[in-house]
């Protein structure tokens, strides 16, 4: 067993006590935890906080109650652009919550109906407790669901977000040193290089066929949602994406990693542009913006096969100058 293994193992049992019928604060949960969820919730201080402030409210919208895993990864980040120093040890996560809608929750009605909720999930860390965390759940995703469009309708595929093709994400076997390295020799060069030297006005100056297959799955953000080949990925979602913010510049991240085939990384404010081109529809107000994401990459040989992305729309939205959950006040 690793260090890695041990904190996979700490955070699944955190998970099993947080999903029973009475969640608490636990041992493995520092009490000082710093907890940055996605708008309108925000960042909670302390462990306690937490369970008062989110995960309590969020349960008591759903009956019946279950969390899908479909990637469970831990490792040592470095995520500074110049590759020096580390950011400590890592567990990062994936998959639905699901359960029937039964109670109204940050302004979502009580549906009656079941619904699939995406849920990401970056954690820190040290001495065995969990300092701090990086979360989200796509609440454009989960309004689509209940009929509520919040953003236009995309030409990306919704409500496609499934576990690793053939492929076991949370019980693989451990991998090789080996192994490990090379996605995250890839996923550098790809998340440093390739994405940050787009020219501003041709998509193929990142050179992102380098990067990704040709069939590549990319499962985005409610809004965006899936594209399901490299062609799509760059016509549905790139394109528009680099229109709006053509400057836009990965910085140093909370957390990058690897773990075997798979490659995660997590930011606050990954990402920082200026918004000056048109997106979904809403003018640019030439705000400068600090984009929220997290991201879960899956290497099949020497390329990127699939891509799991969450980004805080609801706060990316807010800092363009729109409120996107303005909708929801005349339900």
């Amino acid at each position: 067993m690793t260090i890695h293994d041990d904190n996979k193992a700490l955070i699944a049992d955190l998970w099993s006590a947080l999903d029973g019928p009475a969640p608490a604060v636990t041992a493995a949960m520092d009490p000082d935890l710093n907890w940055v969820g996605m708008d309108p919730v925000g960042t909670l201080t302390g462990a306690q906080a937490f369970l008062d402030g989110f995960w309590t409210p969020f349960r008591a919208s759903l009956t019946g109650f279950k969390r899908q895993t479909h990637i469970l990864m831990a490792g040592r980040s470095n995520g500074r652009a110049d590759g020096a120093g580390s950011e400590g040890d890592w567990v990062a996560g994936t998959g639905y919550f699901t359960g029937t809608m039964t109670g109204d929750y940050l302004g979502l009605p009580a549906s009656g109906s079941e619904v699939r909720i995406r849920w990401g999930e970056f954690a820190r860390v040290e001495n065995g407790r969990v300092t701090y965390i990086q979360f989200m759940i796509d609440l454009v995703d989960w309004a689509e669901q209940l009929g509520i469009m919040l953003l236009p309708k995309s030409r990306g595929a919704a409500f496609v977000y499934p576990a690793p093709t053939a492929v076991d994400g949370v019980g693989f076997p451990t991998p090789t040193a080996d192994e490990t390295q090379s996605t995250m020799a890839l996923g550098r060069d790809l998340i440093f290089g390739g994405l940050n030297t787009f020219d501003e006005s041709d998509l193929t100056s990142m050179g992102m066929a380098r990067f990704f297959h040709p069939n590549l799955k990319w499962y985005g953000p409610g809004g965006i949602n899936a594209c399901l080949s490299l062609r799509e990925f760059e016509e549905f979602h790139q394109q528009p994406w680099l229109v709006a913010f053509p400057d836009r510049k990965v910085q140093d991240l909370e957390s990058l990693f690897a773990d075997g085939p798979f490659l995660a990384g997590s930011g606050e404010a990954g990402v920082i542009a200026t918004h000056t081109g048109p997106y979904k529809g809403y003018a640019p107000k030439g705000n400068r913006l600090e984009i929220s994401g997290l991201d879960f990459w899956m290497r099949t040989g020497a390329q990127f096969s699939e891509n799991w992305v969450f980004v805080d729309m609801v706060r990316l939205f807010d800092q363009m100058g729109y409120d996107l959950l303005a909708p929801l006040n005349d339900l």
